[in-house]
């Protein structure tokens, strides 16, 4: 449902633009944005995740018959070196960064996207800051990488120091465990 409700937020034609799919996971968001003609970079920090992406798309018959393509890479979605993009996604790839850190992230990915950021963040709410707390008396070998609650209140007031962007649309989707919020960020000016 996440997935679904980013990709509606992208152009449903997206010849010769170019979007970074920011820790891509298992690759599916790649591959729909692929098949609306753009050149997606998918980058993850999981080689073992990159893999299976790259595997799962090469066995995809629809690979073939799209003109838009994919580069999948291991590393780190921040990497000045993968260049510039229209649009970028990060869909449960900030959800462990503090607020600060977030905005930082979001601050250097602005610097090389034209056009829009959608992402996505763990939204503080009382059942989220309970389990997260509850999590911190666990041994941190024994957990895997904390999420991060973060208020919205707070993010949008950090973002409004974002020059040359303003927030766009926003969904909350909850099921079952999952709670996650998308945000859009949209370059103006």
């Amino acid at each position: 449902q996440m997935r679904s409700t980013l990709l509606s937020w992208l152009p449903a034609d997206m010849s010769g633009q170019r979007l970074l799919d920011a820790g891509c996971g298992t690759g599916a968001l790649a591959a729909e944005v692929a098949s609306r003609r753009a050149h997606v970079v998918a980058i993850d920090l999981s080689p073992t995740l990159v893999q299976l992406a790259r595997d799962r798309w090469e066995d995809d018959p629809m690979s073939q018959r799209v003109t838009g393509s994919i580069e999948f890479l291991s590393g780190d979605m921040l990497d000045a070196a993968l260049g510039h993009f229209d649009h970028m996604v990060a869909m449960d790839s900030l959800i462990h960064y503090e607020p600060e850190d977030l905005v930082a992230a979001l601050a250097q990915l602005a610097s090389r996207t034209t056009h829009s950021i959608l992402f996505t963040f763990a939204p503080r709410t009382t059942l989220l800051a309970a389990m997260h707390n509850i999590g911190k008396a666990f041994p941190k070998s024994d957990r895997s990488p904390a999420i991060v609650p973060v208020a919205e209140d707070d993010l949008r007031a950090r973002l409004a120091a974002l020059s040359g962007w303003s927030i766009g649309r926003t969904q909350r989707i909850s099921s079952g465990f999952y709670t996650s919020q998308a945000l859009e960020l949209v370059r103006h000016g």
